[in-house]
């Protein structure tokens, strides 16, 4: 399930990656540095609204769909989440027009603000229904419905910064693609909930379950986004900009090779504990753990190997400078957070200990905003950047040392030496190349260093990257010929 998931996503997650670079690549030019600071920060707050009222829901429909019985039993599984989310929609849209028309703020701001939130709940049908997509294995619907999503929404965002809108043209986009696709998909999922009822004790572990991961998602993005808030109180919204220019380009390339390996293993360790327990889950944890850092690694070095091209292609000028500094540090905290969030925190929610998770991203989260106070005032982005770095890492061994006693999974030693060398003589070989610029050499230095990589990584065999080529092939092979 693993493997077809991984296939299946890619060409989401690669559409994905383009729209992501695109977003910065156009944004950054056409914002000014002020509004892109605006749309970072209306940005951060629409994520923690999120998390604290409807991501519970999600995170339930994702990993309770695999224990439903066919029948009632699923029925009411999608009548309680559904009618819960109309419910909490219902009362959460007056409350955010109140608090966005009463709340003090600067009037740049309020705009921006209210278009992220309001479509808050749109965005929330849209995940329940992928997330359902993907915990059945339909991998094209929710692969359809997430290229949907990354493609109308950064064309309907362009069009309005096109217009004049500012900081609130992305977040318009954000808003505007789920709800063109609500007709598509939301139509049959209503139809599963209508033959259901709504099963109060359902929802009260539904709750239990996923109410701390809500928690932990929004420490998450305390972690995230501190550093943000923290800019602007004691610099400008100018450096904020700058600063989550930087941030995306290198979060943004590593964040969607994980959720695209995360999305293709979620499912696939629920299913594997599920029906074929610890055996089966252990097997499949190791496999995919050793798949992140095989991935996940190379693609971070070269993300910190390439700041300087990169930012020089991607970011507009007066936002550049500052970007190149941080880049190399957010590339680091984007791989220590997503092999943090995609593999180890998998311990708390296949093992239902999910207040445990809460724990797990305190620590990082009271980290990050002692360090932030204590490295801004004095070293300005570059400190904000120091500051999520170290942050994650202590988010990492905790997440480790409190996982283990729930549910303990395998760590890939083997695979994380052999691809840290591989690595290394990747960037060793990508160091002495000639510094020409621009998108020259980004493109000389990825292909270089992709090519050096991949011969180390399977010299080594890395990750067990031989393994699994000729487990891919044996595969091909048969099924052409049962065909």
């Amino acid at each position: 399930m693993f493997w077809r998931g991984v296939l299946g996503y890619l060409p989401a997650n690669i559409l994905q990656g383009v729209i992501g670079f695109l977003t910065i690549i156009v944004f950054t030019r056409l914002l000014s540095a002020e509004d892109y600071g605006r749309y970072a920060l209306a940005l951060s707050v629409m994520t923690l609204a999120h998390v604290a009222t409807f991501s519970w829901l999600e995170a339930a429909m994702a990993r309770f769909w695999a224990a439903q019985r066919e029948g009632a039993d699923m029925a009411s599984h999608f009548a309680s989440l559904y009618r819960t989310a109309f419910i909490v929609t219902a009362a959460f849209l007056p409350v955010v027009g109140l608090a966005v028309w009463l709340w003090p703020m600067p009037d740049a701001f309020r705009f921006p603000l209210a278009v992220a939130l309001i479509g808050i709940p749109v965005r929330c049908f849209a995940k329940l229904a992928q997330e359902r997509y993907r915990a059945a294995g339909e991998v094209r619907k929710a692969a359809t419905l997430d290229i949907w999503n990354g493609v109308a929404g950064f064309i309907v965002g362009a069009v309005f910064a096109l217009a004049g809108a500012g900081g609130a043209s992305p977040l318009a986009g954000l808003l505007i693609a789920p709800l063109m696709a609500m007709p598509f998909f939301l139509p049959g999922e209503l139809r599963e909930a209508r033959q259901g009822v709504v099963d109060v004790q359902r929802l009260k572990t539904y709750a239990v379950y996923g109410y701390p991961i809500a928690a932990s998602l929004g420490l998450a993005v305390v972690l995230a986004s501190t550093d943000r808030f923290l800019l602007a109180l004691f610099l400008d919204e100018a450096a904020v900009g700058a600063y989550h220019a930087g941030y995306s380009i290198a979060n943004r390339t590593l964040d969607v090779l994980f959720i695209w390996l995360g999305t293709a293993g979620t499912p696939a360790l629920v299913m594997a504990l599920e029906r074929g327990g610890r055996d089966q889950l252990t097997a499949a944890a190791r496999e995919q753990a050793s798949t992140l850092v095989l991935i996940g690694l190379p693609a971070a070095v070269g993300v910190a190997l390439v700041a300087r091209p990169l930012s020089e292609f991607m970011i507009g000028e007066n936002l550049r400078e500052a970007a190149i500094l941080v880049t190399p540090w957010i590339a680091l905290s984007a791989f220590l957070s997503g092999v943090t969030v995609y593999y180890f925190h998998q311990a708390f929610t296949l093992g239902r200990r999910t207040g445990w998770l809460l724990l797990a991203m305190s620590v990082p989260a009271l980290t990050n905003v002692a360090l932030n106070l204590l490295l801004i005032p004095r070293f300005g982005v570059l400190g904000a950047a120091w500051a999520t770095a170290a942050s994650f890492a202590v988010g990492l061994i905790a997440s480790m040392s409190i996982g283990r006693r729930i549910l303990p999974l395998p760590v890939p030693w083997n695979a994380l030496v052999r691809c840290s060398l591989a690595a290394g003589v990747m960037a060793v070989v990508v160091w002495v190349l000639p510094p020409i610029g621009g998108f020259t050499e980004l493109m000389l230095d990825a292909s270089v260093g992709a090519a050096v990589y991949g011969a180390c990584a399977w010299g080594l065999n890395a990750g067990g990257v031989r393994d699994l080529a000729r487990r891919l092939v044996g595969a091909m092979r048969a099924r052409r010929a049962t065909a």
